[in-house]
C-alpha cells in the first residue's frame, strides 16, 4: 500500500477504529478481512461506509481500519466516526456536508453503571407494603 495515509479515530460506546484512508480505488479492509466478510449484518457495511458515499468519495480511497472493544453496532458506528474523520483531514471542504449529516459528532452516550442498593443502573427491588 501506498505510505501517504490520512488517518481518523472514530469511537462509540466502548469501541475505538483506527481508520486508514490511502488515495486510489481500492476495497475496504476491517481487521485484516475484506468489509463484506467482517460485516455478518445486513446494512452494517452501508452504515460503516455512509461518509464515503454521502461526499462522493467512495471511489478515490482504500479504507484500511483496525477496530476494537463493544459490540457490533458500537463496532460500526465506531468505523463511521473515523472514517468521516479522516475524509475532513483528507479534504476539510467536506466538514459542512459532514457536519450536517452528524458524522463528526462522537455520540456520548454509554451504558450508565450499576448503583448500590439497586438491582440495576436504575431499577429498584419491589416495594412491599406489609
Amino acid at each position: 500500500m501506498a505510505s501517504q495515509y490520512y488517518y481518523g479515530t472514530g469511537r462509540r460506546k466502548t469501541s475505538t477504529a483506527r481508520v486508514r484512508l490511502y488515495p486510489g480505488k481500492g476495497a475496504c479492509v476491517v481487521n485484516g478481512k475484506p468489509a463484506e466478510e467482517f460485516f455478518s449484518r445486513e446494512g452494517d457495511q452501508a452504515i460503516a461506509l455512509e461518509p464515503l458515499r454521502l461526499t462522493d468519495t467512495h471511489e478515490s480511497f482504500t479504507v484500511s481500519v483496525v477496530v476494537a472493544g463493544g459490540g457490533v453496532t458500537g463496532q460500526t458506528e465506531a468505523i463511521r466516526h473515523g472514517i468521516a474523520r479522516a475524509l475532513l483531514e483528507a479534504n476539510p471542504e467536506l466538514r459542512p456536508q459532514l457536519k450536517r449529516a452528524g458524522f463528526l459528532t462522537r455520540d456520548p452516550r454509554v451504558k450508565e453503571r450499576k448503583k448500590p442498593g439497586l438491582k440495576r443502573a436504575r431499577k429498584a427491588p419491589q416495594y412491599t407494603k406489609r
